[in-house]
């Protein structure tokens, strides 16, 4: 039963679990030197370790099945390694906990991968079209994609001569990722015309955060920042775009956690101290009932008015961040309710490249709200355009929930500007905060 419903969240919210956009919330291993061991070693170290340190969020875990379990898995035969994940797997998906789980080899290193933010390959996203085509949603800039001309919407008929067609998406990453320097031969169908590309697989440095910068009808300069995920590289890259805007003059910035399935702890800690100059930003409670509190570190990069757009698709880090800025008052919420994943996952390697991440505490906004199956409800409710949008109308007025977001960020721009701006000794007091209260942009926070 616990294993379909394992199965079951799988299928519905595959983003939260996939390799390519993990929605845990990571804490370094420091245990990652473990020597290869034998089958039931292997087995009764992930027991172990699920005994001393997994927090149940459903507190119903019960510690003397747990131990019966222990003596029924140590008392079978193992013919191969495949014979003790499978084993492993099973034990995990009885925890009934989504989030805590087995990554065999291969879906651990992918998974060092997207958290590294860099790769072997020949910098292109791939996707599967309505008609089961493989196809390249965008090559990355600066990547052997780029040199080679490919484009959005290219086919892929065939990677070094395997045809595509029915192939998985899982299985033509493998094929075009590969040693650096080696080249991947590719069969692209771009409208009628069949292109045969030669490329080299390079280093792929893939960013986290995007930028730009829109101007208003009224003249103030926007400063669009969207984060795609939280990986290791994603708060200097997003330190670097906003100390540049910073020396643009920007009037404030939108910041689009939308879609974003969440990643590495610190980051979202780190990026949130970006914006926040002091004031708790997320707090942690472990098993043991142990808190530890993270709090802004008085080095904040910007004051600027601050918006953040947030969708059912922001988990976890997303909402680390989220919840930070608004139980703080340092923004505004502008979108759709979060998805609710308030739990921390800790990642521990097992010697032979397999790993499990496990659930080991709960966060807490600042205020000391418990999101976790609740989502945070936006200030702003904004539900996104009817129709889907292309992605190069993201971030601009075409995006519903963008200019939701950039409309109260004018209200906000302009409510500091007349406070200001304001003389007591010249000007109407009352009809001043009647009409910021009227506005609905009045605040002395």
């Amino acid at each position: 039963m616990h294993l379909k419903k394992h199965k079951l969240f799988k299928n519905k919210y595959p983003f939260l679990l996939s390799f390519a956009l993990t929605g845990l919330v990571f804490q370094e291993s420091v245990n990652s030197t473990i020597l290869e061991i034998g089958h039931k070693e292997k087995i009764d170290l992930v027991w172990q370790v699920i005994y001393r340190e997994f927090l149940d969020p459903e507190d119903d875990f019960n510690k003397r099945d747990w131990m019966k379990l222990r003596k029924k898995l140590l008392s079978k035969k193992y013919l191969d390694t495949q014979d003790a994940y499978n084993s492993i797997i099973e034990m995990l998906a009885s925890l009934n906990d989504p989030y805590t789980r087995f990554m065999d080899p291969s879906e651990f290193y992918q998974m060092k991968i997207d958290l590294s933010g860099e790769l072997i390959g020949v910098g292109i996203q791939i996707a599967k079209d309505e008609k089961d085509d493989l196809i390249i949603i965008s090559p990355i800039e600066g990547s052997p994609a780029i040199e080679a001309g490919l484009k959005p919407q290219d086919k892929i008929i065939s990677i070094d001569d395997n045809p595509t067609k029915g192939m998985s998406i899982e299985k033509a990453v493998q094929l075009i990722r590969g040693k650096k320097g080696t080249k991947v031969k590719l069969e692209i169908l771009r409208k009628e015309t069949i292109l045969i590309k030669s490329l080299s697989r390079e280093t792929i440095r893939i960013k986290s955060v995007s930028s730009k910068i829109n101007s208003s009808k009224e003249g103030y300069l926007i400063g669009y920042l969207r984060v795609n995920k939280f990986g290791e590289k994603t708060s200097d890259e997003l330190k670097e775009i906003l100390i540049d805007l910073e020396k643009k003059d920007m009037s404030g910035y939108v910041l689009d956690l939308r879609w974003n399935p969440g990643g590495s702890l610190q980051s979202s800690i780190d990026i949130s101290r970006h914006f926040i100059d002091k004031g708790t930003i997320v707090s942690t409670l472990a098993k043991d009932g142990l808190k530890d509190v993270k709090k802004g570190t008085g080095i904040s990069l910007t004051q600027k008015p601050l918006v953040v757009l947030v969708n059912k698709g922001s988990a976890s880090a997303s909402e680390i961040v989220s919840g930070a800025i608004k139980d703080n008052k340092r923004g505004k919420l502008v979108g759709e309710k979060t998805f609710g994943k308030g739990l921390v996952q800790n990642m521990k390697p097992l010697g032979d490249g397999s790993a499990v991440t496990l659930t080991i505490a709960k966060y807490l906004t600042p205020n000391g709200t418990d999101i976790n199956k609740f989502g945070i409800t936006p200030d702003i409710k904004v539900k996104m355009n009817i129709n889907p949008i292309r992605q190069s109308d993201i971030g601009t007025r075409k995006d519903k929930q963008y200019k939701a977001g950039e409309k109260e960020l004018i209200n906000i721009i302009k409510m500091k500007d007349q406070i200001s701006n304001f003389n007591p000794t010249t000007s109407n007091l009352n009809a001043f905060i009647k009409i910021n209260k009227e506005n609905k942009v009045f605040s002395l926070n």
